[in-house]
């Protein structure tokens, strides 16, 4: 939870003794604790709130799919880009349109010694 691992837990919890003091820590730390009893309350709140309007929907959701942290573009990309479009049999028989890339018509036309396209209305 937002990358504190129990080393620097440990740290802040000895910073704030020292920082705070030994008569202050302890009404510091029920106000801690009353905030995250809040805090909880208002979670399981939203919770039910949700489940009131939603109805029986709620809880077919898959919340771990909408996760915003599973969302990697790269992935998301390189899926799109390597996922092949469903062959049917008649479109398999079909032969594919050859597309040339404007590279290979530039060779294409050098090899041929034809002049380059030249639009005399476009200068």
């Amino acid at each position: 939870m937002f990358g504190l691992t129990m080393d620097k837990l440990l740290i802040l919890g000895i910073l704030a003794v020292f920082l705070l003091g030994p008569d202050r820590l302890p009404h510091y730390a029920a106000q801690l604790a009353k905030l995250v009893k809040t805090v909880r309350t208002m979670a399981d709140g939203a919770k039910d709130r949700m489940r009131d309007e939603m109805g029986p929907e709620f809880d077919e959701v898959d919340w771990k799919k909408l996760d915003p942290r599973q969302y990697d573009p790269r992935r998301i990309i390189r899926e799109a880009l390597l996922d092949e479009p469903e062959v049917t049999p008649a479109a398999a028989s079909m032969p594919r349109p050859v597309v040339e890339s404007a590279y290979a018509k530039r060779q294409r036309l050098l090899r041929e010694a034809k002049p380059t396209p030249y639009d005399t209305e476009s200068t």
